[in-house]
This record gives structure tokens, C-alpha cells and sequence, in this order.
């Protein structure tokens, strides 16, 4: 058994492995070199939390039809977002509908991601 273990490991290797020395002389091991690179891990969490931020101003601010072509439209349930056809097909509406629908709804939330709105209920939505 042991030497079943030892065999799949011997691909594998460990970020703390050594693999040389820099300029003054530090040791430089495998996860020097691969490294994650601050920005790219800043840019996907601050876009996972502009998604989770819109998918609640939608289910805040949109109700019935409107809520539901605008998370067709976008895939926001997670699915790939659908041509204003084919939204139009599975709520059993026209194209040009689910077009002024998508346009309202829209405009509802281009007003609710304003930095100037005030939910009159409640605190900013902004910050």
C-alpha cells in the first residue's frame, strides 16, 4: 500500500519546495513564482460582491415579470443569459414585450444603484 502512495504522490509537489535562490541570496520556493497576483483576487471579489449587490436590488425592487426577464436576460440564477426571443418564449409573451419590460425594469434599478437614492424605509443602499 505504501508504495501505491508513494507512487501517485511522486507527481505532486509542495508550494514550500525549494526550487533555488534569489539575488541576495533568499530561498525561492514553487509558490514564490506561482504567486497570486493581488489585483486579480481584489477584481473577483469585489465582482462577486457587485453580482450579489445587483442580484438583491433586483429581488427588492422587481416583482412578477419584470424580475423574471431581467434574471433571464442576464442569467442571474446562473444560467447563460437568454436573447430577449427566447426569454419571451418561456414566459409566453412577445419579443417586443419582454423589450419593454427589460427596459422598464431597467430603469427601476438604474434609480435603486443611484448614489443619490434613499430607500425612504430604510438606510442607503449605497457604501
Amino acid at each position: 500500500m505504501s508504495i501505491r502512495a508513494e507512487r501517485k504522490r511522486r507527481g505532486e509537489i509542495s508550494l514550500e519546495e525549494p526550487i533555488g535562490v534569489d539575488g541576495e541570496g533568499g530561498e525561492i520556493t514553487v509558490g514564490d513564482v506561482l504567486g497570486t497576483d493581488e489585483d486579480a483576487v481584489f477584481g473577483d471579489v469585489l465582482g462577486r460582491l457587485s453580482a450579489e449587490k445587483l442580484r438583491r436590488t433586483v429581488d427588492d425592487s422587481l416583482k412578477g415579470r419584470e424580475r423574471s426577464v431581467v434574471i433571464l436576460r442576464y442569467g442571474l440564477d446562473g444560467g447563460d443569459p437568454l436573447p430577449q426571443r427566447e426569454v419571451g418564449a418561456v414566459l409566453g409573451i412577445s419579443r417586443s414585450y419582454v423589450s419593454r419590460i427589460e427596459k422598464h425594469a431597467l430603469g427601476v434599478l438604474r434609480r435603486r444603484l443611484s448614489p443619490d437614492f434613499r430607500d425612504p424605509g430604510g438606510p442607503r443602499l449605497n457604501g
